[in-house]
Order: C-alpha cells, then sequence, then structure tokens
C-alpha cells in the first residue's frame, strides 16, 4: 500500500469538502463581512489542499 497515495487521497477528500463547504457558505451569505472572510479562509484552503492531493497522486509511481 503507497502511503504517499493515500495522502493524496485524504488531502483531495477533505479539499473537496472545504470547496463544498465554501459552496454552501456562499450560498446562504448576507453579505456581512464574517461570512466573507470564511468565504475566502474556506475557499483558498479548499483549492490547496484539492490541488496538492490530486499532484501527489498523479506524481506518486506505482511500485508493484
Amino acid at each position: 500500500m503507497n502511503l504517499k497515495r493515500l495522502f493524496g487521497a485524504l488531502l483531495t477528500i477533505l479539499g473537496i469538502g472545504a470547496l463544498i463547504y465554501a459552496a454552501v457558505i456562499f450560498t446562504d451569505t448576507s453579505g456581512s463581512e464574517r461570512d466573507i472572510k470564511s468565504l475566502i479562509i474556506y475557499g483558498i484552503l479548499g483549492t490547496v489542499f484539492f490541488i496538492s492531493g490530486i499532484s501527489l497522486i498523479r506524481t506518486t509511481k506505482d511500485e508493484s
């Protein structure tokens, strides 16, 4: 079992979850400063986790 691929999949799932949560905040926002800050934070973290997870999965070679 390749530990890097497992960690990449975990990062990807966390990124997807954060992006979905940012979308939920975006649909329920009333325009307050707190909503906008949390939308930006979860959006950026979700994007970083998703991109790093996908790149970790793609660059890890199979050792069979």
